[in-house]
């Protein structure tokens, strides 16, 4: 078995004010990584999931950028508040959160497997 079932990554990318493209860590997404980190680790499933920063995903302008593998579904727009969602609906219970979805990077199928508690 891999030894992370699920792999959760965060745009981080840092750009100048001044671009017009934007980027996901002035639109809180340092703080929507240290939420799924804190989360995951307080449900014991750090050990099956891991919550990594990412550079730049290349889709600042839909928000802070989510971006959730295997099933590789993207969402945007993601904050602090989207978060405790995310884990219960999609980390563990493999249904997708369709109201984040980037359809324009949107894949896979609609619901996933739930994670293995082993």
């Amino acid at each position: 078995m891999p030894r992370y079932q699920r792999h959760v990554f965060v745009c981080v990318n840092k750009r100048p004010p001044e671009d017009p493209k934007g980027c996901c860590s002035a639109k809180g997404s340092e703080e929507v990584r240290a939420l799924f980190k804190k989360g995951l680790k307080e449900r014991g499933l750090n050990r099956i999931v891991r919550a990594n920063a990412a550079g730049c995903l290349d889709a600042c302008g839909f928000g802070a950028t989510v971006v959730i593998y295997p099933e590789a579904v993207w969402y945007g727009g993601v904050t602090t508040g989207d978060v405790e969602e995310i884990i219960q609906r999609h980390v563990i219970g493999g249904e997708v959160v369709e109201r984040l979805v980037m359809k324009a990077y949107a894949g896979g199928p609609d619901r996933f497997p739930p994670l293995r508690m082993e």
